[in-house]
């Protein structure tokens, strides 16, 4: 079974809840295109650094989700690394473009939901998530992003997504 990056349920809010991420590893790369194209562009060069193209050479099991963040014109698609790696022994990528990066322990604002990830799926979930956050009085930082959990392959209506968005304090 694949490893799903660790969080803790703080609070459920109506369309919402908020969770605790503790510190955890990226590896990640920017790339162009629409919301899909982009989604299979950055997939690409981050299954062969966890295949073994990187510094090591090593293997490195795929967790969930896969993140991608919109970045100006851009997307910027992520992998969670496992969670018994540290940032020390994260081997350095091969890929041009492809880094690791620490991600800081934080808090989020998330909406479940299933279904195809297509950009207008995605686009009403951070809609409806950023409107039910401020509805809450809880402030944000940064834009909304996007979490897929599950093969393509896997039926619609049992795939798990989600919008979220970064909380303040």
């Amino acid at each position: 079974m694949t490893e799903i990056q660790p969080y803790v349920v703080e609070s459920e809010h109506d369309g919402f809840e908020v969770r605790s991420y503790p510190e955890h590893l990226l590896v990640e790369v920017d790339v162009g295109g629409d919301f899909f194209e982009a989604g299979n562009r950055g997939f690409r060069p981050l299954i062969s650094y966890i295949s073994g193209n990187n510094a090591g050479q090593n293997k490195i099991e795929m967790t969930s989700p896969v993140i991608q963040a919109p970045v100006g014109e851009q997307y910027t698609v992520s992998f969670v690394l496992p969670d018994d790696m540290d940032a020390a022994s994260v081997p350095a990528p091969n890929g041009a473009g492809v880094r690791t990066r620490v991600v800081p322990a934080g808090r989020v604002a998330a909406r479940r939901f299933s279904g195809g990830a297509d950009e207008a799926r995605f686009a009403d979930n951070a809609m409806q998530l950023m409107a039910a956050v401020a509805a809450s009085g809880l402030a944000t930082v940064g834009a909304p992003y996007f979490a897929r959990y599950d093969a393509p392959w896997k039926p619609g209506f049992l795939r798990r997504n989600e919008a979220l968005v970064h909380l303040a304090g």
